[in-house]
């Protein structure tokens, strides 16, 4: 079970550099040649639906399979990943760009909260208190360190700024 934990971090930790690098992609597409624009106008919201998707089923993955216990400020990024999924899978349905807005406002929150920690877990004082410290679960505790920088929190920023990039280039360039 170890073996695989290590393993399936270091995945999600390459897939996390990706995930950022892509943001960086689109953002710069975006305030330039907007190569990407008949993609993202058509399969943007999908690709934020799957992102959101496989986030919440490896959130379970991590606190189901192998045992981790999420701790409060886990919680509060697993309300602002999970909600999107509901949200994003209507505006998939019903072909609603505009659900974009929403879900940038999701990630936004997310992403501050993922920073905050990451913060923590570098050592860093904690402003406020961990939701959940004394009830088996710690803030400051790191699972995943990868490449010396890479933890949790972390990651769910970089997905969270995936889709803030992926959410604004829907909006910036909507066709309908």
């Amino acid at each position: 079970m170890i073996e695989t934990l290590e393993t399936t971090n270091y995945i999600l930790s390459l897939l996390g550099i990706g995930a950022g690098l892509a943001a960086s992609v689109l953002l710069i597409d975006l305030y330039t040649s907007r190569v990407l624009v008949n993609v993202i106008g058509r399969f943007g919201l999908l690709l934020a639906f799957m992102t959101t998707l496989v986030g919440t089923i490896m959130a379970h993955v991590y606190s189901e399979y192998f045992g981790l216990v999420p701790c409060g400020l886990c919680w509060m990024q697993r309300v602002f990943l999970f909600s999107q999924v509901i949200v994003i899978g209507a505006a998939v349905f019903y072909r609603d760009q505009l659900a974009a807005r929403y879900g940038i406002a999701l990630s936004i929150s997310g992403f501050i909260v993922g920073i905050y920690q990451h913060y923590i877990q570098m050592g860093g004082s904690e402003f406020v208190k961990c939701p959940t410290a004394g009830a088996g679960a710690d803030c400051a505790k790191r699972y995943l360190f990868e490449f010396g920088f890479m933890t949790y929190p972390l990651l769910s920023a970089i997905v969270f700024a995936f889709l803030i990039a992926l959410y604004v280039y829907i909006l910036k360039t909507k066709t309908s």
